[in-house]
C-alpha cells in the first residue's frame, strides 16, 4: 500500500485518466474530489462491496428452476 500525505487543494494523479483532489478538510473528515471517465466506476467501499455481494447471489443458479423452465418452454413451442 502506498501512503502519502496531501494537503488541503492538493491531488494525487493514478495513471493518466484519473485526479483525487483534496477538496475539503474538517475535525477528522476529509472530503476528496476524484476526476475520472464517465466509464470508470467509482463506489464508496461499503456500496462496493453490497454490490459484490450480490453479483455473487445472482450467478448463483437454481438448476432445478432452470430445468423446470426449459421443460415449459418446449411445451410451448409444441403448441
Amino acid at each position: 500500500m502506498l501512503v502519502l500525505t496531501r494537503k488541503l487543494g492538493e491531488s494525487i494523479a493514478i495513471d493518466d485518466h484519473i485526479k483525487i483532489i483534496v477538496i475539503q478538510i474538517k475535525g477528522k473528515q476529509v472530503r476528496l474530489g476524484i476526476k475520472a471517465p464517465k466509464e470508470t466506476k467509482i463506489h464508496r467501499e461499503e456500496v462496493y462491496q453490497a454490490i459484490q455481494d450480490q453479483n455473487e447471489l445472482a450467478a448463483q443458479s437454481d438448476y432445478e428452476g432452470l430445468g423446470q423452465l426449459t421443460e415449459e418452454l418446449k411445451d410451448l413451442n409444441k403448441k
